[in-house]
């Protein structure tokens, strides 16, 4: 296949890349170098295009020929503040909607979108009888005393994790979801509009070599490996029992992979996940006895506006696309605890994919 890559210098495109290009497929390659993501007028690396996805008439050139768009290239970050509000917009959502306009004029009707596991808000719940469950929101005096279970308003009881699937419904909690949430509406209304395919991966917990350090993005892996490295142990917020999903960005790679060559009809979302939950106090752990590290230390702090739990449901994926995770947490993680980082972004600035 002849694929347009977006977002191709970053974290998980560097890795997709590497994956398109050894089962032979020709990749174009596009990047717009930010500095918080490569440094201060850092160079595009060799075959890849700077260009913005936002304009028009670059994004129209490169694809001339194309059969297929995979488009990672997004503003990243917890998207606490609102300042944060008008880049996720322009880069994410005009940056998709350029990118889509664009297609349609080609006659390309293939994407493969990254999405994210944040589309969903909070994850599923059930009460200790098995019910399903829509918890509220939890209140900042009850984290404040350290309750972070979501509650049984019944009984009292802690609620019960399950895992979520791409059925579920879609609450974006951070201006980051929203807009991605927003891009995966862009696309499937063009993918209506235009008879094309869109795959949207939902990526969950993404780790692995060339991370970047102290990434707010699914980052606390990184965040706990600054700290080792630093000859501090890693802080765990809450009480570390928070379940979640990790995925290695080389599953990631094969993921994307599996989806450009095996279109799906229509819009079609799926979570990228590796099947094995695990807890953040687990991470910690797994990672300080891999790096020979100080152990974790459990502060009870906590963000405003975390979920409590997320685990994902990867049955979808391997259904359609035939695709399983093969690299677990444990081997993945351990691996991570002396695998090369890519340098700290700008103090301050939005990460970016």
């Amino acid at each position: 296949m002849r694929v347009l890559l977006t977002g191709a210098a970053g974290f998980i495109g560097s890795h997709i890349r590497e994956a398109l290009t050894a089962a032979g497929d020709e990749v174009i390659a596009a990047d717009l170098m930010l500095a918080a993501a490569h440094g201060v007028d850092a160079a595009p690396p060799d075959g890849v295009h700077r260009i913005d996805v936002r304009d028009p008439e670059a994004v129209t050139a490169l694809l001339r020929d194309i059969d297929a768009v995979c488009h990672q290239a997004a503003v990243v970050g917890a998207g606490v503040s609102a300042a944060d509000a008008p880049a996720y917009a322009s880069h994410n959502d005009l940056g998709t909607a350029v990118l889509l306009a664009a297609m349609a004029e080609t006659g390309v009707r293939q994407l493969v979108l990254a999405s994210s596991m944040v589309v969903y808000g909070e994850g599923r719940y059930r009460t200790a009888e098995g019910t399903a469950a829509i918890p509220a929101p939890r209140q900042r005096a009850d984290l404040d005393r350290g309750r972070f279970d979501h509650l049984d308003p019944r009984t009292g009881e802690p609620l019960r994790w399950s895992v979520i699937d791409e059925d579920s419904p879609l609450c974006p909690r951070s201006l980051y979801a929203a807009s991605k949430v927003a891009q995966e509406n862009y696309a499937s209304a063009w993918a209506a509009a235009t008879g094309g395919t869109v795959t949207a991966l939902r990526y969950h917990n993404v780790y692995g070599d060339d991370m970047p350090r102290d990434t707010p993005y699914s980052g606390v892996a990184a965040i706990f490996r600054s700290a080792l490295e630093a000859g501090e142990s890693p802080r765990v917020f809450e009480d570390g029992a928070q379940m979640r999903d990790f995925v290695h960005v080389r599953d990631i790679a094969a993921a994307n992979l599996a989806a450009l060559h095996h279109p799906l009809p229509g819009f079609v979302p799926l979570n990228i996940a590796s099947g094995t939950p695990i807890s953040i106090r687990e991470v910690a752990d797994l990672l300080a006895r891999a790096h020979d590290g100080k152990p974790p230390a459990v502060t009870g702090e906590y963000r405003p506006g975390d979920v409590r739990h997320i685990v994902a449901s990867p049955e979808r994926a391997r259904a359609l696309l035939d695709f399983t995770a093969t690299i677990s947490p444990a081997d993945g993680l351990t691996e991570f605890a002396t695998a090369p980082l890519r340098p700290v972004s700008a103090a301050g600035a939005p990460e970016w994919r």
